[in-house]
């Protein structure tokens, strides 16, 4: 009889283990996550008020339960890698860039479309809102493997130029950072060359005079240096923007215990609305930066406005048109993004 209760009670823990096992964690069992991006150590507008504000409450709502280790700067791999790193478990949760990944993430470029939203916190709750349960998510990152945790989708780019600029004629014939399809469709309407580099790639590229000029953010120029080499910046245009994710894989996530998952939602949801707050609070302080360091700030007028906004206006249909026939729904995205847009425009988050 007692070897008939033991034996069953070993069977019993058996199945146990090995329902914890497929499960992934039990629910008190410490979990480790590795936390790979390709951002500076310090100071980076995403990274700092972001990354590290999410590990921090989900350390904090699971009690401990969960701990990070943190490798920025491409300790774990190149900006370009970190989606296939994220999907092989090398990193639990990356940085990945849709733009570094664009032959599997073409569709999120919707966001880096020009002239589409004025502040980071329209684009941003936008593209949280298709790829966090959307179009995005369904036709994207579903088929991809992976989940996204907290985006930012940068204020409207402007152009910085390492030499003196008046107009924007004075962008044709330069060789500028493009991030991918969308960017390279505005840099060719404005007879640039564009270039797609990754931007720990750029301050180099600019030094070595392999660029001539970037379009970038005012944050993402102070982050990586790049107003101690240029000379001059635009204000107040919109040559697109960028979309920035922590992501994890499905079968990472799948394996995380519920009150895990819980804590993450909440805590990435958070993360995306003080990072496009943040960053929208300091357009200003950091185009006062580039000033202080000696750039000239370039205010359009209101022809050349005009006529860049006339340039740039069937960027978005182009892009969707290549999309469609190369058998991906660019207009069923693009439509989608712009409904999110006005409904955040309109207070329905």
């Amino acid at each position: 009889m007692a070897h008939s209760f033991r034996a069953a009670l070993a069977g019993g823990c058996a199945i146990s283990l090995m329902l914890t096992s497929v499960s992934g964690y039990s629910q008190d069992k410490k979990i480790v996550l590795r936390v790979a991006d390709s951002f500076p150590a310090a100071g980076h507008y995403f990274a700092e008020p972001a990354a590290k504000y999410f590990m921090e409450a989900v350390k904090k709502a699971t009690n401990g339960q969960v701990e990070f280790e943190h490798y920025p700067a491409e300790q774990l791999g190149k900006a370009k890698d970190l989606l296939a790193l994220t999907l092989s478990g090398v990193a639990d949760i990356g940085s990945v860039m849709p733009s570094y990944a664009s032959d599997k993430m073409p569709l999120s470029s919707v966001a880096e479309l020009p002239g589409n939203f004025a502040t980071s916190c329209e684009g941003t709750l936008a593209y949280w809102k298709v790829a966090r349960d959307g179009a995005l998510a369904q036709k994207e990152y579903a088929p991809n493997g992976i989940r996204i945790l907290f985006t930012l989708v940068s204020v409207p780019y402007q152009a910085l130029m390492k030499q003196k600029m008046d107009s924007i004629k004075d962008m044709e014939g330069k060789k500028m950072r493009s991030l991918g399809a969308s960017m390279d469709i505005s840099m060719r309407k404005l007879k640039a060359v564009p270039i797609r580099m990754a931007a720990p790639e750029i301050y180099e590229s600019l030094s070595r005079g392999t660029l001539d000029g970037v379009v970038a953010s005012y944050s993402a120029a102070v982050s990586y240096n790049l107003h101690t080499l240029a000379k001059s910046v635009t204000a107040g245009e919109n040559f697109g923007s960028a979309v920035l994710t922590y992501s994890i894989s499905e079968a990472r996530w799948k394996k995380l215990p519920e009150n895990v998952q819980k804590a993450m939602l909440e805590a990435g949801d958070a993360a995306t609305r003080r990072a496009c707050a943040l960053m929208d609070k300091n357009t200003e302080p950091d185009l006062e930066k580039m000033r202080q360091a000696g750039m000239s700030v370039v205010r359009l007028s209101a022809a050349e406005k005009k006529d860049l906004q006339s340039l740039l206006a069937t960027v978005g249909t182009e892009w969707a048109e290549d999309l469609d026939r190369r058998g991906k729904p660019g207009t069923e995205v693009l439509k989608a993004y712009l409904e999110a847009l006005q409904g955040i425009r309109q207070g329905r988050p």
